[in-house]
This record gives structure tokens, sequence and C-alpha cells, in this order.
């Protein structure tokens, strides 16, 4: 796929980016190789494999959630900066 200087503008200016002229030509320079790349990568047959969602067989690693006690509210806020009865006092925030 052949990158025009214009198709970087247009992109840029798609995301709202003001760029020199210097940058669009490094740009257009630096993007037209990873678009040969990834041209080169469609033009490879993949019809017999499936889908991943990962390259690994992973597995769930978390252990099981099991109800268990919470803390004591005297030693949840025991670092608290600001203790307001048994709450976290924060800065009100108002418009």
């Amino acid at each position: 796929m052949s990158l025009t200087q214009e198709q970087v503008r247009w992109v840029a200016h798609l995301a709202r980016l003001d760029l020199s002229e210097a940058e669009l030509e490094t740009l257009t320079r630096q993007l037209r190789p990873i678009l040969e790349y990834v041209d080169q990568l469609q033009k490879i047959n993949t019809d017999n494999v499936e889908p991943l969602a990962h390259p690994l067989p992973i597995h769930n690693v978390f252990r099981p959630d099991e109800p268990a006690p919470s803390l004591p509210v005297d030693e949840a806020l025991r670092n608290a900066p600001d203790r307001r009865a048994n709450f976290y006092g924060v800065p009100a925030v108002l418009e």
C-alpha cells in the first residue's frame, strides 16, 4: 500500500493534530513501512486457523470468592488522614 503525505495530512486532521510540514514528512516516512507490513500480513492464508483470544492456553487463576468478615471500622480507618465518625473525610466538591 502506498501512503501519500496527503493521506497522512487527512488522518492528522481527523485526529485534530496540527502537524508541520517536517512532521508530516517524517510521519509519512515512518508509517509507510508499517502499512506495508500490515499489507503483507493480510496476504497470509488463515483459512484453517481458529481464532484465538490468547496465544497460550490460560485459565482462571483467581482464588474462589468466599465470604469473609470485614475489617473492624477502627482498623480500616486507622490511617485515614481525615476521619469523620465512621467515614473517610473528604473535601466538598461543589460548583
